[in-house]
């Protein structure tokens, strides 16, 4: 080896000197190296010197300042000696430069005090490009590794901008101009540019983005290659990270240099479409982010794969579908030119068979209008989409529906200036949510109550405000919104009577307090979901409201009658803060706060009716608060006078106001006959809460002659409410007022008298109010001038009329008056019956003559004198009288079998109108007052009959209205049945159990005039269609269901023979092919065959079926071969066995004798019509003018309609 010559003024460094006296002579070597200029040819003395600086034992020295020096001389040679550096072994080339990289990691602390030195070392290395030298090494990409791994890692925030510069020119040329860059390297470069590295790693991220960006031109074909192998090859390295990040890389990278992906991405359309779910979600789920972010322009470039794309939203996977969905509020957001194709396949999965997709859709929908309004509003198809989930079948569906909706309404309520699709949409968003309430679930009556107080009626707002909205809210619904309102306030009163007993409860101390409690507990926790985890819960709210006294004043303050809203609201906050954190999981809370959102009032208190009562006059004097409030002209009075009667209905106390009153009064003086009729209701339901007189004599002084003009010379809608109000709120003046009124009534009881009508309504009303106010004067004057002078007196004779042609039906209006005199007076006829309560001798003779308007189709004298309007409205009137008359017990009960079937056949009446009317009356009678006050349960027969109906809007309607009694009934019964008095309940239950109107239906359908044989298949056909009818509510879907009582009732019938022709084989036979029919069908439908115990004994009226000999039993079977329907093949079951075994059955002695009846159970015929029945809970000496304590809020709210 040459002898080591140095520059002048540096001693000779060696490897036996101590450490700070080498540190100092490489100090002087590195700055004297440090001074020296690039000059080919010259320094050739030096090279021994660079040699022997590179040995090993200086580049392993134990001093990390020494090796540090070595490594800024080492650099400085390379620049010196560029570009052929003395060192020629590739060996110590590499040992060189890994040592050099090892060096380059002190630049990590820019606070380190040789930083400078390291950074010189950093600079130079760039300067000169010195690790270009390692191109001519076989493991060169290892060194790049390792220098590029460094890098990424040492840099951090208290790097210069000069640092970050220098490190990536020392990176780029390595990618620039090299003949390869190896997978290796390629991974550790994009392996920054993703997640973790990206988020936690910023500066890493930024320094890959900016060498990507410098050397995309090269990277390029690196970086498709690896592309292609991944995604057309499939191949994959577990190794190396990047192959399980492929999407996130070509999203980042897209972000980063989109030209580098310019062929990669079309490739992803087979990835779109691979057989395997994992590739295709992942495909999805980076194209959804790409196409959605703000700004792309990749769909516009790359169609073909946008379509592939948007075919993915019908795919197989349930992930997949799922996936696309959720990212559709971004397409929706930022991308206007793509709403069109993404609106399009939300279309398709709004019905998606995956309850999780269809959520989605209404989320992304919702998502949408929170982020920008506009949008959505744009649009009438999106918001149609989350109209139709509103109908979901999945209530998390329905709820995200609705509340999306409420929440788009509230924002227009909030904001005039709306596009016309919200304008449009609004119309139907209120109407949409409220009819949420004719849900089954309680979550979703639950819902619409919590929408209607936040946002259809905001709670927040200012009483004017609150009531505009209130206003607009009822003044713009459709009818069956405006009924479910009326439900839910309905509801809502109901909540808070049974907590104000509750609460009450807490107040008396006594032995049955605790048992009394836990069953107001059970009674309250059916109104919230969960039943038995709520009762759980309000327990132990009980228990928290016992120790804690104010707690217990605060609930008393929530649901006092007359508490403001404001004081209502704040009370509850309060409340509410006691249970604890308002979490999710803290079940407690969330079951204390929803029975505190029923049974609030946060809407309506004094001053809101106060205010409401002025826009409401403001209305109907035409001013311009119907444009501010956004009503319609035409109908904004009339629509609030109908939300002020509903209000006085369930908000009566905040009415007992003289300011109130007086308001009220004042729009009696208002020029308009529909008026008064409307306001007088008010003062009725208001003094229903407590009499007005009581509190106001002097303006009750003031309304009573008003009353009486009304009564005497008003319309007739205006002298019903005149009565009703005097009854209700004036009983100081009856003695008074009711005997000039009568006297007055008798001079105008004339066809001359311009009153006439009025006269008939009024004294209808006076009988019915009060029966004992001149009993025997009423009695005359209905003998003489009702039925003698009206009802059974010949028509003029009106020809010209006659011959005008009304067809079937016309409206009341169109009717001539002497017409209209007639229906009001078989309703007066009614309601002095019902006045009259126990007047047998009457009854029967008034259900005489109704029956005769009956078979005479209206035309009672048969002069052929009526057009046949009059006459269907005749005959619907009587048929309606009879079933006023039969709610009551006493009077209701005289009707005969053969009068109950010809009233049966209004529900088949040839006229359409006459059957709809007369099914929504039946209805109503049947559903009013559970058990005392209602129908008896022979009249649920006549929905059979409906099964002939052929106007399918008709036939569903009784459908619903059937199914509807039918619960009820059934409610009731687990009611009664849970009481203490249960042995006493369930003697009760042949009179409630809706399953007994199978034995009223039998002798109905085979009393119909139109079963004239009873051996005729067609007409068999359609009564078997009959008995189905009433037959699939009572047998599917019922979990009380029984086989066997349905067998034995129908064994037991056959054994009986017709009440009124049982002599008539034609009309048993008749009857007994109707039994066969039922007992097919009960075989054909039944899945389950337990003979279980059923509630009751099966009992048969003998008002409809006569009983036979003790020794007789029906074995034969009455029907042709064709119905003898078969049961399942399972089951082994026909008719002929069923015939068999009542052969085998026959009794061999005489059956015991039991209380009532020639067989031991059947029913009196005055028992088979029972409506006054003894429940558990009832008092025995209940009277009959009262009712049950619990149903009394029913029967008051059964009159109440908007209507």
């Amino acid at each position: 080896m040459s002898e080591i010559v140095y520059p002048q003024g540096c001693r000779p460094i060696t490897d036996d000197l101590g450490p700070d006296e080498l540190i100092r002579r490489l100090k002087t070597l590195a700055h004297t190296l440090q001074s020296m200029e690039q000059d080919e040819g010259a320094y050739q003395q030096y090279i021994p010197l660079a040699l022997h600086l590179a040995e090993d034992q200086f580049l392993t020295h134990p001093s990390r300042d020494v090796q540090l020096l070595i490594a800024c001389c080492i650099a400085d040679v390379l620049r010196v000696y560029a570009p052929e550096a003395p060192y020629k072994d590739p060996e110590q080339v590499k040992t060189i430069f890994l040592f050099l990289i090892t060096q380059l990691s002190g630049l990590k602390d820019p606070k380190d005090a040789a930083f400078k030195r390291y950074f010189y070392l950093l600079e130079n290395l760039a300067f000169v490009k010195s690790f270009n030298m390692c191109f001519e090494l076989e493991e060169c990409q290892r060194i790049f590794c390792a220098l590029f791994s460094l890098m990424f890692k040492i840099i951090n925030d208290e790097h210069s901008e000069r640092v970050k510069s220098f490190m990536l020119d020392v990176l780029c040329p390595l990618i620039t101009e090299s003949d390869t860059v190896s997978t290796e390297l390629l991974n550790i470069v994009l392996m920054n540019i993703v997640e973790p590295n990206k988020t936690q790693r910023k500066n890493a991220y930024q320094l890959a983005t900016e060498l990507i960006i410098k050397t995309s031109s090269t990277l390029e074909p690196y970086i498709q290659n690896f592309f292609n192998q991944v995604l057309i090859l499939g191949k994959e390295e577990n190794e190396l990270q990047m192959y399980s990040k492929v999407y996130d890389l070509i999203f980042e990278l897209n972000h980063i240099c989109p030209t580098v992906l310019v062929s990669v991405l079309p490739q992803l359309e087979c990835k779109l479409k691979s057989p395997l779910e994992n590739e295709r979600l992942g495909a999805v789920t980076l194209l959804a982010r790409m196409f959605s972010e703000k700004d792309s322009e990749l769909a516009k470039h790359h169609t073909a794969l946008w379509r592939a794309f948007l075919g993915r939203f019908n795919d197989i996977s349930v992930i997949i579908r799922t996936k696309c969905v959720q990212y559709s509020m971004h397409f929706l957001l930022n991308h206007p030119d793509l709403r069109k194709d993404i609106t399009e396949t939300l279309k398709m999965r709004q019905h998606d068979s995956e309850e999780n997709v269809r959520y989605e859709v209404v989320m992304a929908i919702v998502s949408t209008a929170r982020k920008n309004f506009q949008v959505v509003s744009d649009s009438e198809d999106l918001l149609e989409f989350v109209k139709e989930r509103t109908l979901d079948k999945k209530f998390k569906i329905r709820k995200e529906a609705m509340s999306g909706l409420a929440m788009i309404y509230r924002k227009h309520l909030n904001d005039p200036d709306v596009p016309n699709a919200t304008k449009k949409a609004v119309t139907w968003i209120k109407d949409k949510i409220l009819h949420g309430y004719y849900m089954q679930g309680i979550e979703d009556r639950l819902l619409v109550e919590r929408l209607l107080n936040t946002c259809l009626v905001p709670f927040q707002l200012s009483a004017d405000e609150r009531m505009k909205k209130l206003y607009h809210l009822l003044g713009t619904i459709d009818d069956h919104a405006t009924k479910a309102f009326i439900e839910l306030q309905k509801n809502q009163m109901c909540v808070r009577r049974y907590v104000s007993d509750w609460l009450e409860l807490h107040r008396k101390p006594g032995t049955n307090t605790v048992a009394d409690t836990s069953n107001k507990i059970h009674m309250l926790s059916k109104f919230l979901p969960e039943p038995v985890k709520a009762h759980e819960f309000l327990t132990k709210f009980s228990q928290h409201m016992t120790a804690d006294p104010q707690l217990l004043k605060e609930m008393e303050m929530i649901v006092k009658p007359d508490v403001s809203c404001k004081e209502c609201a704040y009370t509850t906050a309060i409340v509410l803060k006691k249970l604890g954190q308002p979490v999710m999981t803290n079940l407690y809370y969330n079951t204390v706060k929803m029975l505190l959102e029923r049974a609030s009032s946060v809407m309506i208190d004094h001053e809101a009716i106060r205010i409401l009562i002025r826009y409401v006059e403001e209305c109907l004097e035409g001013g311009n608060i119907i444009e501010e409030i956004g009503l319609n002209p035409g109908t904004a009075g009339d629509r609030g006078l109908k939300l002020l009667v509903m209000l006085s209905y369930v908000f009566a106390p905040h009415f007992h106001h003289a300011d109130v009153i007086s308001q009220l009064m004042q729009l009696l003086r208002i020029d308009d006959e529909t008026v008064a009729p409307l306001v007088l209701s008010v003062f009725t339901f208001v003094g229903k809460h407590k009499p007005l007189y009581e509190e106001f004599p002097d303006l009750m002084n003031e309304l009573a002659p008003i009353c009486r003009q009304f009564a005497e010379t008003g319309t007739p809608k205006q002298a019903k409410g005149a009565i009703r109000c005097i009854y209700v709120n004036m009983p100081e003046l009856h003695d008074t007022l009711f005997p000039f009124i009568l006297e007055t009534i008798k001079l105008n009881l004339n066809a001359d008298s311009l009153h006439y009508r009025t006269a008939i309504v009024s004294l209808g009303h006076i009988a019915f109010n009060v029966p004992d106010k001149c009993k025997v004067q009423i009695k005359n004057i209905v003998s003489r001038k009702i039925v003698k002078e009206l009802l059974v007196k010949e028509g003029s004779s009106n020809d010209s009329y006659h011959h005008s042609d009304l067809g079937d039906w016309c409206t009341e209006d169109e009717l001539p008056e002497e017409t209209r005199c007639k229906v009001e007076g078989l309703k007066t006829m009614a309601r002095w019956l019902l006045g009259l309560k126990q007047d047998v001798a009457s009854a029967q003779k008034t259900f005489r003559m109704l029956n005769a308007f009956i078979t005479h189709k209206g035309d009672l004298l048969q002069a052929g004198k009526l057009s046949r309007a009059e006459m269907s409205w005749l005959r619907l009137a009587a048929g309606c009288a009879m079933l006023k008359v039969c709610e009551q017990k006493g009077v209701g009960d005289q009707y005969t079998a053969e009068q109950f079937y010809n009233l049966s056949q209004l529900m088949v009446d040839d006229v359409k109108h006459v059957r709809e009317i007369f099914a929504g009356k039946l209805h109503k009678g049947l559903g009013r007052g559970i058990p005392n006050k209602c129908l008896p349960l022979d009249f649920m027969g006549y929905y059979a009959l409906s099964g002939k109906e052929e106007e399918t809007k008709i036939k569903n309607t009784i459908k619903n209205y059937m199914i509807t009694d039918i619960n009820k009934r059934r409610d009731y019964v687990k009611t009664i049945t849970m009481g203490s008095q249960v042995d006493k309940a369930m003697g009760q239950l042949p009179h409630i159990l809706p399953d007994y109107m199978l034995v009223f239906a039998v002798p109905i359908l085979a009393h119909d005039p139109a079963f004239t044989r009873w051996d005729d298949v067609s007409e068999l056909t359609r009564a078997r269609q009959c008995l189905w009818f009433i037959l699939e509510p009572l047998m599917m879907k019922n979990d009380y269901y029984c086989y066997g009582f349905y067998k034995n009732l129908i064994e037991r019938m056959k054994n009986h023979k017709d009440a009124i022709k049982g002599e008539d084989d034609g009309v048993n036979y008749k009857l007994w092919a109707i039994c066969d029919l039922a007992m097919s069908l009960i075989l054909t439908k039944t899945t389950n065959y337990d003979f279980k115990d059923f509630p009751s004994e099966t009992r048969i009226p003998t008002m409809y079926f006569a009983p036979q000999p003790d020794h007789f039993v029906n074995t034969r079977v009455f029907l042709p071969p064709e119905l003898q329907f078969q049961a399942p093949k399972k089951t082994g079951i026909t008719l002929a066995m069923v015939a068999a075994e009542k052969q085998a059955k026959k009794p061999k002695g005489k059956p015991k004798p039991e209380a009532c009846g020639p067989l031991g159970t059947d029913v009196k015929p005055s028992e088979a019509s029972e409506t006054k029945i003894q429940l558990p809970g009832l008092s025995d000496e209940l009277s009959d003018t009262e009712e049950p304590p619990a149903k009394r809020v029913a029967r008051d709210s059964s009159k109440l309609t908007l209507e």
